[in-house]
């Protein structure tokens, strides 16, 4: 063999070679692209949901959770006023979905943002405090609002028209006049407003109207219930109404209304009363304002244009499934079994939850 056909066959070889190299990396898939998945909660989900986020990234290192809370009227117009691009929403009352996002049209589309949510947890109505608040060692479940009552006594209450703690405090007060036979105790515990909060009565029913502008004389008023936690803790006021499941997450003492009022189930309904609130203005472009009473039950939707619906789906069924009902199991927040609005429009990757009885 001369150095010339030797030279030929090496250089064959060689690319030969290169060739085999090259071709597992030529055959395997596209390294898939990151992503960031928005998921846009009620103020008193945070702390479970800022868990269920860790524990997803861990399984799925590919998908970046950036998760935000809100009071919950706020989360849907993130979505319907302010085109955030969430991915996954959550609010602490499921009726707002249907009341905010489903004749809410997308723009240049007949589709609303949502067309299908699932009911999944649930929680308890009452007041938040310290060891250092005035009168915790006096306040009991049948003097609470006589302490709330007297002019040296702190109280902070959620903005009712951003935030379902904050109208169901007001629905708490009232109910709580009815209970305790007490005609005065709404206004005796809340106080003067520049422009008064009033219910209206008619019948067995009673609309409680809040004005456009809050302006209180007596109590704190914040944007959700999540904000009062600071200045509670650091004592600027006494008391906070607040949902069960945060205070025990923040370590604060907690004194849970009676069930007709707690909102925990319906046993309000034993009262005799239908009860809404009453934004009385239109203030946002997407806001129903009227908020039933009802049972505290939290909603989950993905909206109809989330950017990245697929791993909203495989974030859903993470935060659905038993490591997301064991995190919430451990900050005290109580799943429900599943109820699904339009089931016809559930997608088919979460339909094992029809008739699961979860």
């Amino acid at each position: 063999m001369n150095w010339r056909t030797y030279g030929q066959r090496l250089l064959v070889a060689l690319l030969a070679g290169s060739f085999l190299s090259l071709t597992p990396t030529a055959c395997s898939p596209a390294a898939q692209e990151p992503v960031e998945l928005k998921v846009i909660c009620a103020g008193s989900l945070m702390a479970p949901f800022t868990e269920v986020e860790k524990a997803y990234e861990a399984q799925n290192p590919r998908v970046d959770v950036l998760t935000e809370g809100h009071g919950s009227v706020q989360v849907i117009r993130y979505v319907t006023e302010l085109e955030s691009g969430a991915d996954v929403i959550a609010v602490a009352d499921h009726s707002l979905i249907p009341a905010m996002m489903y004749n809410v049209h997308m723009p240049d589309s007949s589709r609303g943002y949502a067309d299908w949510y699932i009911q999944f947890a649930t929680n308890t109505l009452g007041l938040a405090y310290t060891s250092d608040s005035r009168y915790a060692d006096e306040i009991t479940v049948d003097n609470w609002y006589e302490i709330l009552s007297r002019p040296d006594v702190r109280l902070g209450v959620p903005d009712p028209r951003f935030d379902a703690c904050g109208y169901r405090a007001l629905m708490a007060c009232w109910l709580a006049g009815l209970l305790y036979d007490d005609g005065d105790l709404f206004h005796a515990v809340l106080g003067d407003f520049e422009y008064p909060i009033s219910p209206q009565v008619q019948d067995r029913q009673c609309t409680i109207l809040v004005p456009e502008i809050i302006r209180p004389q007596k109590v704190s008023v914040r944007g959700s219930s999540v904000v009062l936690l600071g200045i509670l803790e650091s004592g600027d006021i006494d008391y906070a109404f607040e949902y069960r499941s945060v205070a025990q997450q923040r370590g604060l003492q907690f004194l849970e209304f009676p069930p007709e009022i707690n909102l925990g189930s319906d046993d309000f309904r034993s009262l005799g009363y239908d009860l809404r609130v009453k934004i009385d203005y239109q203030r946002f472009a997407s806001l129903i304002p009227d908020f039933v009473c009802q049972e505290i039950l939290y909603g989950v939707t993905i909206p109809a244009n989330s950017p990245h619906p697929e791993e909203a789906l495989d974030y859903l069924k993470f935060l659905l499934g038993p490591e997301g009902r064991r995190i919430f199991a451990e900050h005290h927040h109580p799943f429900v079994p599943f109820v699904v609005d339009r089931p016809e429009h559930l997608p088919d990757d979460l339909g094992y939850l029809l008739g699961s009885g979860q």
